[in-house]
């Protein structure tokens, strides 16, 4: 089965510029997540999608292809994953006759991963044919269901519960679970995109991430991820939590 690793990398960053290239321990913020992609069992292939054409240096210097550099139009402030992917799906159809199956989304933004979890995400989504994606979430630390709106100058809860007075007064405990999208994979096919016109389509198939993730969107996260990444190389993590092929 083609499974095509594609790592969104654009040069453009309005929270920390430069953001991709930004060093963490010694290496650019990318090389990390072409390293989870190079340590998987199951991913086929990996190419980073740029703009950048010193992305594009250091990446193949991580051992990522990048056979194509993406048009500025996609890599906009306001551009979605669905014209990234779908502009890559279709360069390589028509530069390479290149097809894949699976397509497993990996943002630099996630510097720890476990490559054994994403072989694992790819092995429950590969068998679970109705699926039209997965992806990662983790419980949310805050729940809807005590959110508000304004409306007319009034308040409006965000979420109603049927069958429940005031849920927003009632106990974290008995209101339902709820999950936040956490960045740290998401998983298509290539007919999800082709056909169903976005990323996830109608079937979303859940990963769930109990540990700690850093998603790194603001410069203040980095010291965190370095914390847990001299943890990990030092041994005080479990590899199963979070291994991968940290560049040396």
């Amino acid at each position: 089965m083609k499974i095509l690793a594609l790592i969104p990398a654009r040069g453009g960053s309005k929270s920390v510029p430069r953001k991709n290239l930004h060093e963490l321990l010694g290496k650019p913020l990318i090389a990390y997540s072409i390293g989870h992609a190079l340590s998987s069992r199951r991913i086929t292939r990996t190419i980073v999608s740029t703009d950048d054409t010193e992305i594009a240096r250091v990446a193949k210097s991580f051992g990522a292809e990048v056979p194509f550099i993406r048009p500025t139009a996609f890599a906009q402030d306001t551009s979605l994953d669905y014209e990234v992917f779908k502009h890559a799906l279709s360069w390589l159809k028509t530069h390479e006759s290149y097809e894949p199956e699976i397509i497993v989304h990996l943002r630099p933004t996630c510097p720890l991963r476990s490559s054994r979890r994403i072989d694992e995400a790819i092995e429950l989504f590969a068998n679970q044919s109705e699926a039209d994606s997965l992806r990662s979430v983790s419980l949310a630390t805050q729940t809807p269901y005590k959110m508000w709106q304004i409306a007319n100058g009034y308040l409006e809860p965000v979420m109603k519960l049927d069958g429940m007075m005031e849920h927003y007064n009632c106990p974290r405990q008995r209101l339902p679970k709820v999950f936040w999208q956490n960045g740290y994979l998401d998983i298509t096919r290539a007919r999800t995109i082709a056909e169903l016109g976005g990323m996830n389509g109608r079937k979303i198939l859940p990963l769930v991430i109990e540990e700690e993730i850093v998603e790194i969107d603001y410069e203040d996260a980095f010291p965190r991820a370095e914390e847990l990444l001299k943890r990990v190389q030092e041994g005080k993590v479990c590899k199963t939590d979070l291994e991968g092929r940290y560049p040396s």
